[in-house]
This record gives C-alpha cells, structure tokens and sequence, in this order.
C-alpha cells in the first residue's frame, strides 16, 4: 500500500476518493488476497476519519472486492476456482448478450466508431503498455454498452467488471496473450459493427470471456497459491 497515497480534497465525495483509491491498491496487488485492512491504518495511508474508512469499506464489500470474515474484519476477498468460474460464466453470457445488442441496434455512427477502434489495436494494443491496452479495453467497454443500447445490461456489467478488474490485469501484462486478444476483439467488432450478425458476435464475445476465465485461474492460483491452500 503506498505511503502517499493521502489524498487531496477534490469535488468528488471523499468516500468515493478513499474507495477509488484501496480499489486500485486491490487491483495493482498492492493490497493482497486474504490482507486484513486494519481502520487505524487506513486512516494514516489515506488521511481521512475513520467514518470515511468504514463508508468506503461497506461499498467495496457490496463490490465483491472484500469480505468481511468473523473475529477479523474486512479482508482483501479471496476467490477459489469455483468461484472464479462462476464469475466468468455469468460474464460470458452478459457479453454475449451485449455483443448481440449491438449488432442488432446500434446505429451507423456508433458502428462506424467501434470499427475505427479495430483499426487502433495494433498501435495501442499490440504496441502499447499496460495503461494504453487498459484504456482501449475500457473504450471498447464503453462503445459495445452504448450500441446495445441496454441500461440494465451497462449495470450489471459494470459491476462484474468492477468485481474482477484485478483479473482483467492479467491480459495486459501476460505477452502470450496479446495477439490472441486481439484476434479475438477483432472477431467481435467485425461480426457486430460491420456483418451485423448477432449471433456471431454473442458467441465470439463468449469465446473472449471464457478464455480470459481460463487465464485468470491460472493466474490467479500461481500468485497466490500459499493464500489458496488455507482456504
């Protein structure tokens, strides 16, 4: 956990600062699967009372991002195999859903833009580091949820993808999954802004998804092997 991580006062709310913040120290493993997240220390990384600590803690709980387990406390989540993928199973389905969506209602503009993404990958995916792969990830997020056009969709996507953002790290870094990954995008954007196949594009973003299921239990299960076999 950084030691200047003590934030400055801007417009947003405090508590979503603190949450913003031991969200992204969960993610970047600065914060490990299993850790307990003491108050007091909370309190002296991030500068700010323990009412904050506690409000930030209550939604990253309702995140899914930690448990709060008996005589200990909140606690970093630990996720077992199976829970893995439960997640990944779940997700694929809503992907599939919104790469369906998407072909079947968004409008030229929109299609227009996600194409002009395809043709960003091999500079800023391929090429790119891990924040230019994050945003362009995130870009894509954003087109294919405003072309399936499905606000009930957007949330409970934005809430998986909240769930397992340190998992969807993994295919940034890992260099064995670069090109598969862009392959893969580029199957989705081409069956659903340019064929307009619906069903192509709902079983090319599954196919996405449970190979990322896969990666992220291998992952996931190498780094914290130690953590895993106390559970």
């Amino acid at each position: 956990m950084s030691k200047s991580a003590i934030i400055e006062r801007q417009a947003a709310p405090l508590r979503q600062q603190v949450v913003k913040l031991i969200r992204e120290d969960i993610v970047n493993e600065a914060l490990l699967p299993g850790q307990r997240l003491v108050e007091s220390a909370l309190c002296e990384t991030y500068g700010v009372s323990r009412t904050v600590i506690r409000e930030a803690l209550r939604q990253l709980e309702s995140e899914h991002l930690i448990r709060v387990l008996p005589n200990i406390g909140p606690a970093v989540v630990v996720l077992t195999e199976h829970e893995i993928k439960s997640i990944y199973v779940v997700r694929a389905a809503l992907e599939g859903l919104a790469g369906k969506l998407f072909a079947l209602n968004a409008s030229p503009r929109q299609c227009e833009k996600l194409l002009r993404l395809r043709d960003r990958l091999d500079k800023e995916y391929r090429h790119g580091d891990i924040d230019s792969r994050e945003e362009i990830k995130a870009d894509f997020y954003r087109q294919l949820m405003e072309g399936a056009g499905n606000e009930v969709l957007t949330e409970n996507l934005r809430s998986i993808h909240a769930r397992i953002a340190v998992f969807r790290r993994y295919a940034f870094i890992d260099p064995e999954r670069i090109e598969p990954s862009i392959s893969e995008l580029e199957v989705i954007i081409n069956a659903a802004a340019r064929d307009h196949d619906a069903e192509a594009a709902a079983a090319a973003c599954e196919h996405h998804i449970l190979l990322a299921g896969e990666l992220a239990i291998i992952e996931y299960s190498k780094r914290n092997a130690d953590i895993l076999r106390k559970v």
